[in-house]
């Protein structure tokens, strides 16, 4: 038996809330794609201590973790998903896109919605080809636009802030005319939530926003990392993004299913086809 595989089994054999805590942790430090059905499997545990670590180790395995968090979604556990959107969030992986615009936007639960909105700031786009990254990154701009607008919990926005200064930052000193729009829109509408919001948390945190995009210096390039994901994965993503086009957005009532009834047809209760490696 190999050292991963006493790890492992220390999860599953865990008879207290602590000790399944502490092997979720060891677990998740040693960062094996071995353990990624063992980690995704914790976050659907009555342990939320355990179910953190194993959002933390997830992210640190990256990647290899997408299609099992992904899987995970069609889980009627409702908490292990919304760990599940946590981690995806985290990874920044291409394949997770149509899942955090929807649960940025439409997700019923607060802490589901902040953590969504925080990762359509930070997805790998360096990753996405040309033909696609103007798409991803007005989905993105747009559903976050939509949180600081119309979300109700001031966490939700200063999650939304953060996403935007990111996706500004990314921007950076714009290469494309539409582009330099974007950016422009992202600082006027930063600058019209400073005036405007109920929140003094989130009205400090948009003043920050602003600040580091009015301070920031040309980017310096990227180095060239390769995606992994094959002509299916992007076709596939392109394929819903289409979709969401198509999706309309409603603001109603907090915790109102038919907030999300939309959105779940075609996120949250569709099945996920088989993603190549």
């Amino acid at each position: 038996m190999t050292d991963i595989d006493i790890l492992i089994q220390a999860v599953d054999r865990a008879d207290s809330s602590i000790k399944l805590l502490e092997a979720v942790e060891k677990l998740a430090d040693v960062q094996s794609e071995k353990g990624i059905p063992t980690l995704i499997a914790a976050l659907g545990y009555n342990n939320p201590g355990a179910a953190v670590a194993a959002v933390d180790g997830l992210i640190r395995i990256g990647e290899p973790a997408v299609k099992g968090l992904l899987d995970q979604l069609d889980s009627h556990n409702y908490t292990a998903r919304s760990w599940a959107i946590r981690a995806l969030a985290g990874i920044g992986d291409p394949r997770g896109l149509i899942t955090l615009l929807g649960a940025a936007t439409a997700d019923f639960s607060m802490s589901v919605r902040r953590a969504a909105a925080k990762g359509l700031g930070t997805m790998k786009w360096h990753w996405f080809p040309d033909d696609l990254l103007e798409i991803a990154q007005y989905e993105a701009l747009d559903a976050l636009l939509f949180v600081i607008e119309q979300d109700e919990e001031w966490v939700v926005r200063y999650s939304a802030v953060v996403g935007l200064q990111s996706l500004g930052i990314t921007f950076g000193q714009p290469t494309s005319e539409i582009k330099g729009v974007w950016r422009c829109q992202i600082e006027r509408q930063l600058a019209q939530l400073l005036s405007t919001d109920l929140s003094l948390t989130v009205r400090a945190r948009t003043e920050n926003a602003l600040q580091q995009l009015r301070s920031q210096s040309p980017n310096p390039p990227l180095l060239s990392v390769p995606s992994s994901l094959s002509t299916m994965d992007w076709h596939l993503i392109l394929e819903k993004l289409y979709e969401r086009k198509g999706v309309e957005r409603q603001s109603i009532a907090e915790g109102d299913p038919r907030k999300y009834r939309k959105l779940a047809v075609t996120i949250h209760h569709r099945p996920h086809p088989n993603l190549e490696n």
